[in-house]
């Protein structure tokens, strides 16, 4: 073929003679970029406007023909001027790349990771071959945009295991030294990937260099369990043995082309271009893998938030309603926290949801229609209005009449991301959690128990009950560690430094439990969470033994700031400024911290002497009475709330309102 297109970098092109083909300007090279995402595909001239122009000018379309005309100009240079163009060609009401005129180099190299018939594992000359095609990550320039995210997140992952698969085929042709350079690069880079450890430490050890790979094992060790929050694989533990007692199975080791990374990568390369698998089959394979993706932490639920976006976005484009209610409806990854990881994916994912779930028709559909209410109740969790609940209540009474235990569990968490809609509902939230884990010992659902003994952790602690919430915090550990879901530590980890605070602990010792919890945040992926979560549970500890809040500047307030404030004012001596931020600061939002800022408001109101503001802080506090302020949340404590409830009634000369 004349033509070579290449995306596994900045976008590019070369002619026969592998001469580069200049491609013009950013939107022109991206029309070509988004054309090549496509695999082939036509992409229709809307789909195009829409994903290269924010606000289109007002001749967009005749902008796309000019691009479009300058691209057959660029790749077919002796092309006669009204001969037909067979690089990129008119389809439909769009256009598509034609995949028997030009060659793309992503799909070069998926081709190159195919085994012929017969053959078992890759050469290593071929998957040096195929490796040798990246030169950056996949679609470079346009790493931001939505159109990438699917296709930059599924070819680095097969990259990631060829570069895996490469140094498993050094190891089998006796190349041990060879693979050491590239494997200790490769860690680096992509720590979480237990797999290149085990590859660099069993190279290493093959090499002579016995101590060096027990360095490496307990350097992955400590990198995964202490920074990434993750818990080796039992597989590293095995090697680790293994390298201690020179086992002679390590000179062979018969089982290395079948290790699990290395089945997951034949597996997704099978699933290529051309297994057979249409557009709506992909799709709906996308969500199961990103539910699977998503309880990883980090990159993996990163990439996963993404990719869903962009999943639920291509199935809508497909215009097939009950396709784009699956795909939606599919993604049933539960959700422990009320604050969204990213608002404006949410509210985009809100939006295609309530359309979608308008579309189908009145009367059917009973299931999908339950697990659109359940995603409605989800994503807008944390927001203020009825529109979540009502969701949340229709898709449970939905759900209730279905032979559908895990359709069940899923409702069960929408309503749990609605219950904060006002303070002392930690019994209910309790009564969620013990029904989502019968329903998961019944049925086997193991996600959904990770979730009803956090959820279980979390009552608990606001009720007081520690014993209770322990075994709930050991239980989700134990579940985590046997189904490898790494950012339960997170919750049940910090859940253990607000256990101090809750029984007693020295203020130094729990502050220092909550830095180190808060280690664990960083990098899991969880902005929702991770945003101004110390500064609260440091703030609440200073507060509950009448220390006066931090009054330096550039501590990370995240969204508590306003609440925050009038007591940061007070702290500085500005007592007016912090009474007129008191008198204009927002009802708290439905979310895990509501209680926690309305004890702050009433807190800063009883310092000022605010008395409007102390009545509308006991009015919305008498419900949570017989609770612990702030603990239902798992990470901090102002004490109980009766304490903030008598304060305010001696200040307000015993009115109860």
């Amino acid at each position: 073929m004349g033509v070579t297109i290449g995306v596994l970098g900045t976008t590019a092109a070369w002619d026969a003679d592998g001469d580069p083909i200049p491609l013009g300007g950013p939107r022109q090279r991206a029309l070509l970029a988004r054309l090549a995402a496509a695999r082939g595909r036509p992409v229709a001239l809307a789909t195009l406007i829409g994903d290269l122009w924010e606000d289109s000018p007002a001749n967009v379309t005749g902008v796309v023909h000019t691009y479009i005309g300058a691209l057959r100009r660029a790749l077919e240079p002796e092309r006669p001027a009204r001969g037909r163009p067979r690089v990129v060609v008119s389809a439909g009401s769009g256009y598509a790349l034609q995949l028997n005129s030009c060659e793309v180099d992503s799909l070069l190299f998926e081709d190159a990771l195919r085994p012929g018939a017969g053959a078992g594992t890759l050469s290593l000359a071929a998957l040096e071959e195929a490796l040798s095609r990246w030169r950056g990550p996949a679609y470079a320039e346009f790493a931001d945009e939505p159109w990438t995210f699917t296709e930059r997140g599924r070819l680095g992952e097969l990259r990631l295991g060829a570069v895996e698969a490469r140094a498993a085929e050094q190891l089998r042709v006796g190349r041990a030294a060879q693979a050491v350079p590239d494997l200790e690069v490769f860690v680096e880079e992509h720590p979480w990937r237990e797999e290149g450890w085990r590859l660099l430490a069993l190279a290493l050890y093959r090499s002579g260099r016995q101590h060096e790979a027990l360095k490496v094992l307990r350097r992955a060790r400590a990198l995964l369990n202490d920074k990434l929050g993750l818990s080796p694989h039992s597989v590293l533990r095995a090697l680790e043995h293994d390298i201690l007692h020179q086992s002679p199975g390590l000179d062979q080791d018969p089982a290395l082309s079948e290790a699990p990374e290395l089945v997951w990568h034949r597996t997704l390369s099978g699933y290529g271009r051309n297994s057979g698998v249409g557009a709506k089959g992909r799709l709906r394979s996308t969500v199961e893998l990103l539910r699977q993706l998503a309880i990883t932490g980090g990159g993996g639920l990163e990439t996963a938030r993404r990719q869903r976006l962009a999943a639920v976005v291509a199935a809508d484009g497909l215009a097939d309603v009950d396709l784009t209610a699956r795909v939606i409806g599919a993604y049933d990854v539960p959700a422990l926290w009320t604050r969204s990881d990213d608002p404006d994916q949410a509210a985009h994912i809100l939006a295609l949801t309530e359309r979608t779930l308008a579309a189908l028709p009145p009367g059917t559909h009973g299931t999908l229609r339950a697990r659109l209410l359940t995603t409605i109740a989800v994503e807008s969790r944390g927001l203020p209005g009825t529109r979540g609940r009502e969701a949340a209540q229709e898709a449970e009474e939905l759900a209730r009449g279905r032979n559908d235990p895990a359709l069940l569990a899923f409702a069960l968490n929408g309503s749990f991301l609605q219950s904060f809609s006002r303070s002392g509902l930690a019994p209910e939230r309790a009564s969620l959690g013990s029904e989502i884990l019968e329903l998961a010992g019944q049925h086997d659902l193991p996600t959904s128990a990770l979730l009803g003994h956090l959820i279980r952790m979390q009552a608990g602690a606001a009720l007081g009950e520690v014993a209770s919430a322990d075994h709930h915090a050991a239980e989700a550990d134990r579940l985590a560690a046997e189904y490898e879901s790494p950012l339960v530590a997170v919750f049940t980890t910090w859940y253990r430094a607000l256990r101090m605070d809750l029984t007693g602990g020295a203020p130094t010792e729990v502050a220092a439990a909550y830095r180190a919890a808060a280690g664990l945040l960083r990098g899991a992926g969880m902005p929702g969470v991770e945003q101004g979560a110390l500064a609260l549970s440091l703030l609440c500890l200073r507060v509950r033994h009448g220390r006066p809040a931090p009054a330096e500047d550039g501590i990370d307030w995240g969204p508590y700031r306003p609440w925050a404030e009038p007591l940061v004012l007070l702290a500085r001596g500005e007592g007016q400024a912090a009474l007129a931020v008191l008198r204009g600061v927002p009802e708290p939002e439905p979310t895990h911290h509501r209680e926690t800022l309305w004890c702050l408001i009433a807190e800063a109101a009883l310092q000022l002497g605010e008395e409007d503001t102390m009545g509308r802080a006991y009015k919305e506090l008498l419900p949570a009475a017989a609770e612990y302020a702030g603990a239902g949340s798992g990470f901090c404590n102002l004490g109980p709330v009766s304490g903030f409830l008598s304060r305010l009634e001696a200040r307000r000369g015993g009115r109860p309102e």
